[in-house]
């Protein structure tokens, strides 16, 4: 049968139901065309030891980001702080042969010690010799109706140090540090600093206290000759230890020596004092084993300082009885 078979138009008749065809619907509007976005890249990247700095550099050793407070300028690019100070641990510290390390100003403690000797003379000439009385090496006396002097007791022992850097003079002054200049920045160099300073005090300690116990009460001392002097025995140890020739050193102090005992005024105990502990401190600087050699080089200088103190007693009991 046809679709429509069955139906026929009449009167009272209507066409059965049938469902509407399907709406049309209109296309969207064209949208105009966008233009590209750019792709997204993520930020740089940043400082492992401060988060909020972003950096493009990375340690050349570890690659972890570092900002510009944290580079620190290696062979090839930036290290970080870490690497840096981990690298450090194995390396070991550059030292002098004899355990001294070594400085940029190899004669720097050599520069101190001329300034203190040379403001404590201008000092003494602007103040007068009030201050220069109080500072020189006394056995016994007066100063101004008090007693004074190393042999009235340990309050002043003091004099036994101050009195290697007082000087009487302008050429008294003049003759020590251009000595002091001339010897010492070697010295320094091959010592190190510290093992330079302290072989200059206990060499000019050693002298003070032999020029007491030798002149007693009537002891009256000031200068750094005797400090020089134990500079000049070091050198000829060190001259002796490296192989360099010992007649210059040897002929200069005996031109001094010469000139010591032949000159009146001169403390020629302060000079031999000296010249004996320079030279027997700088032997055991230099003779120290390698694996002991802080320790045996202090205990040097603390046998010294003991050597000194004894003859203090020594010249105390024997002046005062």
């Amino acid at each position: 049968m046809l679709p429509d078979e069955g139906w026929r138009s009449g009167p009272g008749s209507q066409r059965p139901h049938q469902p509407p065809p399907n709406p049309v619907v209109p296309p969207p509007p064209a949208v105009p065309p966008q233009p590209a976005k750019p792709p997204q890249t993520p930020g740089l990247p940043r400082c492992y030891r401060h988060p909020q700095h972003e950096t493009g550099i990375s340690c050349a050793r570890c690659g972890r980001a570092i900002c510009p407070l944290c580079m620190v300028s290696a062979s090839v690019g930036f290290q970080c702080p870490d690497c840096v100070q981990s690298g450090r641990e194995g390396v070991r510290e550059a030292r002098t042969p004899f355990g001294g390390r070594l400085a940029q100003d190899p004669a720097l403690a050599t520069k101190v010690l001329i300034g203190l000797n040379v403001a404590l003379f201008l000092l003494v000439q602007l103040v007068g010799t009030s201050l220069q009385n109080q500072l020189v090496l006394v056995g016994k006396g007066y100063d101004q109706g008090h007693l004074v002097g190393v042999a009235t007791g340990a309050g002043q022992w003091y004099r036994l140090l101050t009195s290697v850097f007082m000087h009487w003079s302008w050429w008294h002054i003049g003759l020590n540090m251009l000595s002091l200049w001339w010897i010492g920045p070697q010295l320094e160099q091959a010592l190190g600093r510290l093992r330079y300073v302290a072989l200059y005090l206990v060499s000019g300690l050693m002298g003070s206290a032999l020029s007491f116990v030798v002149a007693g009460a009537g002891t009256y001392s000031a200068g750094a000759s005797g400090a020089i002097f134990g500079l000049l025995g070091a050198t000829v140890v060190l001259h002796r230890v490296n192989g360099y020739p010992l007649g210059p050193i040897i002929a200069l102090i005996g031109f001094n020596l010469i000139l010591t005992f032949s000159v009146a005024g001169i403390d020629w105990r302060a000079h031999v004092g000296g010249l004996v502990a320079g030279g027997l401190t700088a032997l055991a600087m230099v003779r120290a084993p390698a694996d002991r050699r802080d320790l045996v080089q202090g205990v040097a200088v603390g046998a010294m300082v003991l050597v000194a103190l004894g003859l203090v007693l020594l010249g105390t009991a024997l002046i005062n009885g």
